[in-house]
């Protein structure tokens, strides 16, 4: 296993990548640490008779999420990942999307056994994690440096492997853009996040600013971010 490669050759959205490693009709999922329920939207209605249990433990997202009233097949629940409140042998596929990083360290290799506890035999447990480079990434790290939770992160999946708690069945990267029209936007949508608490001064947002304005004039706001996906398996 790896933390990065140099250069992804694939760059897509990451529906594109989950969808292709697979089979999640007729599937009873998992998904931890939901966000904004844009991913968890797109797996519910692309396919068939997917059910999907949705874990948030931001409290402000989690009420947002309980107004989605179009997405019956979808049940939200505030919970973490380190506690998931599900019967063992309960889910076929079980994903976080670039959310183990934000769980606290102490708790990661709890949170990877609860979720071997609650897969079912020889279901499949996917993990993408950001990797710690990029025109995005030099702009957050400015404000919320996280290359030290990505790499605990990292270490928390390893051990797992190398323990045989989960196999591991694939290892892949790959960019996945995304794009903002301006700097109030970015500030909107990562500076002003509920699940973390960012308090800039001003002068550090005027740096921010600057360097987000740099590259945004180099790449018409399309950012790529690359992404590891370790897909685990519970044999």
């Amino acid at each position: 296993m790896k933390i990065s490669t140099p250069n992804p050759v694939k760059t897509c959205p990451e529906a594109e990548v989950f969808e292709s490693l697979l089979s999640l009709n007729n599937q009873n999922i998992l998904e931890l640490g939901c966000g904004d329920a844009t991913l968890t939207r797109l797996i519910a209605t692309t396919g068939e008779n997917r059910t999907i249990t949705a874990n948030e433990v931001d409290t402000i997202q989690h009420q947002k999420n309980m107004l989605i009233d179009d997405l019956p097949m979808v049940t939200f629940k505030l919970a973490g990942c380190e506690d998931i409140p599900a019967p063992e042998n309960s889910f076929d596929t079980i994903f976080m999307f670039k959310s183990l990083h934000h769980v606290p360290e102490s708790l990661m290799e709890q949170a990877l056994e609860e979720i071997k506890r609650v897969l079912k035999p020889n279901g499949h447990a996917y993990i993408s994690e950001p990797v710690f480079s990029g025109d995005f990434n030099e702009v957050l790290r400015l404000f919320h440096d996280e290359e030290k939770v990505r790499k605990a992160a990292f270490e928390a999946i390893k051990n797992a492997v190398d323990t045989d708690k989960l196999a591991l069945v694939d290892e892949l990267f790959f960019n996945t853009p995304v794009m903002f029209e301006s700097f109030e936007q970015f500030a909107e949508r990562v500076i002003g996040v509920t699940h973390s608490e960012h308090n800039l001064s001003d002068d550090l947002l005027a740096k921010v600013e600057q360097k987000f304005n740099e590259f945004h004039a180099n790449n018409d706001g399309n950012f790529l971010i690359p992404i590891r996906v370790d897909l685990l398996q519970k044999i």
